[in-house]
């Protein structure tokens, strides 16, 4: 029997521990519960044996794809959507949410990867007021044995990473395996007396359910075990519970970690008992500006290392411990200049090198990066009256022990030697330049182009603009504007939000109707093919990226909302 097969099996004996369903949820035994073929693409198709519908390549008949529409839904308390899905061959299935009286569907989830069994995907639903509809856009590629499938749909109340483990999904949990230890689902009636010994947290029973590993099967230093929960789908603050049970014996070490999307890890507790007397209640608090996961990690130093059990994960958006330090706001250090310098300054004797200007655009010279009309920063040596100069811009401080990204937009233009133009540096708290972490590439042109950086510093510390100028024969101006500094890896900040689009990497799901207009959108890079009819490119970062421009001389770039 395949694998597909047997999980399939297991699934539907195990519907009886699902848990309260809210509206939207279906599992197409019935029917679709209200969900919709969207009419202007191809049709989902129920199987002729019920419990999954399906979109195959074979019956799209010419449409790229088929989009299946739930009914309006109003839940206005957040909650977690768990979708048991297959792709076969080459396609992707795309999860977009459609709020009332909007004109846009924003993609929240998306898959491409193919699979010989069911998936589980857990998608959090933030609370909303306003009705909204959910959109499953399957896409299956051209050709023969492409398809997408559908097992069921359940939307719970609470977060995605909460779990009791009495649901078959087990919240969509899973252990990274290993040939010797492993977290395994403890307590029902039939209970394994040699390694699980324990009863269930909420019922105090062997009939409920909870993880547990031991070391029975250890054979090697520090065996591994390790449970991470889905990654969710927002950022992450506030309070995350759970209870423990842990036989340390002659040896386990147990921690608990967030991972990214990154694969970063980042411890955020670990027991001080060896020995726990019954279940103990663990609070801590999570401050994540990205999507995470929850890792739970047991490591035995022999087979006699005893065992640890976990139950009843829980989390709210308010935080466990009064004393949790303020949230670190990095905001202080954005700057577009367009009302003044913000929180950045020079130092007294270099106060006339970077100077704050507005430039209308013409065929020679481009504005601000903001609105082409607005402010930037520039240091210019055609306006000091030194032979040369040394300029730095300050930033404000920022705690330390935290991931920062900065972002910034720069310019140079009439360099004959741009070695020294523009550099960035890391100060501590003692105005003393601890690291370089930027200097100007050797491709520099004459375009607005963006820098990210990502650094982290245990002290309090400041980012540093300087520019030097050794010759006014070989120095020309240098430009800077939309400074933004965020918490986390710059990869990760990057994403951009749904219905944002930068165009770089494709069209983000935007789609144009060919049936109407006398006009096309394109995806180009650089230049227009005609003098003075465009942008020299794109809004992003210049002319080695892409924007969508519309026959007619229609630009349109970086949608946000």
């Amino acid at each position: 029997m395949s694998s597909a097969c047997l999980i399939l099996q297991v699934l539907l004996l195990c519907r009886v521990l699902v848990a309260q369903l809210l509206p939207g949820s279906c599992n197409f035994e019935l029917g679709t519960c209200g969900y919709t073929s969207d009419p202007a693409y191809g049709s989902w198709r129920m199987n002729e044996e019920g419990h999954l519908i399906t979109v195959d390549s074979a019956y799209l008949d010419n449409q790229e794809k088929a989009v299946l529409v739930s009914p309006v839904l109003d839940q206005q308390d957040w909650s977690c959507m768990r979708l048991v899905y297959q792709i076969t061959g080459q396609g992707s299935l795309h999860l977009h949410l459609r709020p009332d009286s909007d004109n846009f569907d924003y993609r929240v989830w998306n898959a491409n990867k193919a699979s010989d069994s069911w998936l589980i995907a857990s998608v959090d639903l933030p609370n909303t007021t306003n009705q909204y509809q959910i959109l499953l856009d399957g896409q299956p590629e051209i050709g023969s044995g492409n398809s997408i499938a559908i097992f069921e749909i359940h939307i719970v109340p609470g977060y995605c990473i909460e779990c009791n483990f009495e649901e078959h999904h087990l919240c969509g949990y899973s252990n990274s395996w290993n040939p010797n230890v492993n977290w395994y689902v403890g307590g029902s009636v039939a209970r394994n007396p040699e390694s699980n010994l324990l009863e269930n947290h909420a019922n105090n029973n062997q009939r409920g359910h909870y993880m547990y590993v031991d070391s029975v099967y250890a054979k090697h230093f520090q065996e591994v075990a390790k449970l991470s929960s889905p990654m969710t789908t927002v950022p992450m603050a506030g309070c995350l519970s759970f209870y423990y049970r842990r036989d340390q014996e002659r040896g386990n070490i147990f921690s608990v970690f967030t991972r990214d999307q990154l694969g970063h890890y980042e411890e955020i507790w670990k027991p001080e008992l060896y020995i726990t007397p019954g279940w103990m209640l663990v609070s801590v608090d999570i401050k994540a500006p990205h999507p995470l996961e929850v890792v739970f990690e047991v490591a035995f130093n022999s087979a006699r290392g005893g065992y640890v059990a976990i139950d009843d994960i829980s989390f709210s958006p308010e935080f466990c411990h009064t004393d949790t330090e303020p949230t670190v706001d990095p905001s202080i250090a954005n700057c577009d200049f367009e009302n003044g310098l913000c929180l950045y300054y020079q130092e007294g004797a270099e106060a006339k090198v970077w100077s704050r200007v507005t430039v209308k655009p013409n065929a020679y010279r481009i504005g601000d990066h903001t609105t082409g009309a607005g402010c930037f920063l520039q240091a210019d040596a055609r306006l000091t009256s030194r032979p040369g100069y040394v300029g730095r811009l300050h930033g404000p401080f920022l705690p330390g022990n935290h991931k920062y990204c900065l972002r910034f937009y720069y310019l140079i233009h009439g360099f004959k030697k741009a070695d020294n133009a523009l550099f960035l540096y890391i100060y501590d708290e003692n105005n003393v330049a601890q690291e370089k972490v930027w200097s100007l590439p050797d491709t520099s042109r004459a375009v607005w182009t963006e820098v990210e950086i990502t650094y982290t510093k245990p002290m309090l510390s400041k980012v540093v603009f300087v520019s030097i100028c050794q010759n006014l024969w070989e120095c020309g101006l240098v430009a800077i504007d939309d400074i933004t500094v965020n918490l986390g890896d710059c990869q990760i900040t990057a994403g951009l939000l749904p219905g944002q689009c930068d165009f770089d990497s494709g069209m983000c799901g935007y789609i144009q109707d060919k049936k109407e207009g006398k006009a096309d959108w394109l995806r180009v890079r650089g230049h227009t093919p005609t003098s003075y009819t465009g942008p020299r490119g794109d809004h992003t970062t210049g002319v080695t990226s892409c924007t969508l421009r519309r026959h007619l001389c229609v630009l349109v770039t970086e949608l946000g909302y």
